[in-house]
């Protein structure tokens, strides 16, 4: 722990002297973080208005929205006020919580977007059992540990971080990340490596496997199916896939940019790759999601519809002109819950 400084503050170079253009970056990532709440937002509310939307599928999507919006807020806050500071210092309790937020929402987007893969595997493997698998407990209970095990892992390596010290202060970033921060430190960060390398092989063995897995068996059993139900598979899980492979990209260029030497690229390139996994995925999502899935395309519209019009009152459910199967007309015009299996032709076309 030799030259080792009680340092207060972290200082983020990455923002460097930009002059006027701040104001303009400014005015983007404003637009951006605004169209990303809005969205985000507006299927959240649609999916929790629209009783019919009360299904598996939605309650994923909904807790996949939900972490987008707590992901971004971690992020564009500071972002925004960084650009039109002077001085670019960052507490080291403001640092830590910002590490904290921005890796339990990378965690928990994955663990999302994992628990996904398993809901289309169920729903398209065994669709006579899918609603007693699928109940709302087990529901809960996946959503839930999605989220509580990001939290109880990621403070773990906060903790690490927490008893370093530190040989220097600025980080040659925009927001605080915890390879850079560790890599400043002097003293002894074996434990944080090898935390760092459990955290990794715990969640690929738990997330990755299982979704490879899952998409193995839906591209056999869509092998075997008629040319019809291969569409419709097909039409359903792209969504999914599309979300995945984008935010493992991001995350990628996030982890190849911290280890490797990329001073040799142009600035606004080395920022774009670096926040590609926090701006692209809360701005993709819903808008991908609300448009190809046909009853979250129909519920927005109806939404929208009520509020340009300043209608009152509660909204109804899908009317029968949006009933996707004969079994979903049954449902509508008999107001007993009847449990309804799931068919690929109610999801996305």
């Amino acid at each position: 722990m030799e030259n080792s400084t009680h340092y207060k503050v972290f200082r983020l170079a990455a923002y460097g002297d930009i002059g006027q253009l701040k104001y303009f970056y400014f005015a983007v990532v404003t637009v951006l973080y605004f169209v990303i709440i809005l969205a985000n937002a507006l299927l959240i509310g649609v999916i929790f208005i629209e009783r019919s939307l009360h299904e598996p599928m939605y309650m994923f999507l909904c807790a996949l929205f939900v972490n987008q919006l707590y992901g971004s807020t971690g992020l564009f806050p500071a972002f925004m006020f960084y650009l039109l500071s002077d001085t670019h210092d960052i507490s080291l309790l403001y640092c830590y919580l910002q590490i904290y937020v921005l890796y339990t929402y990378g965690l928990t987007e994955y663990s999302n977007l994992a628990v996904m893969s398993y809901d289309r595997y169920m729903s398209i493997c065994y669709p006579l059992q899918y609603n007693n698998i699928m109940t709302p407990e087990r529901v809960c209970s996946l959503i839930l540990l999605s989220c509580l095990s990001s939290f109880f892992l990621i403070a773990i390596i906060i903790s690490l971080s927490l008893r370093l010290q530190f040989c220097g202060n600025v980080l040659d970033r925009l927001y605080c990340d915890n390879y850079s921060v560790v890599k400043l430190a002097c003293s002894n960060t074996t434990l944080n490596n090898i935390w760092g390398l459990v955290v990794t092989v715990l969640y690929i063995s738990c997330t990755i496997c299982p979704t490879i897995y899952s998409y193995v068996r839906i591209l056999q059993i869509c092998l075997k199916s008629s040319k019809e139900t291969k569409q419709k598979a097909f039409n359903t899980c792209t969504p999914h896939i599309a979300s995945m492979l984008n935010f493992l990209f991001g995350w990628l260029f996030v982890i190849l940019q911290g280890r490797y030497e990329t001073a040799d690229l142009p600035p606004i390139l080395r920022t774009i790759l670096f926040v590609y996994f926090l701006i692209c995925p809360p701005l993709f999502n819903p808008l991908m999601y609300g448009v190809r899935i046909v009853k979250i395309r129909h519920a927005c519209k109806k939404l929208v519809s009520c509020i340009t019009t300043e209608h009152q009152g509660e909204l109804p459910s899908l009317p029968s002109d949006y009933a996707q199967t004969d079994a979903e007309w049954d449902r509508w015009e008999d107001p007993t819950p009847q449990p309804i299996l799931p068919d690929l032709d109610s999801w996305p076309i």
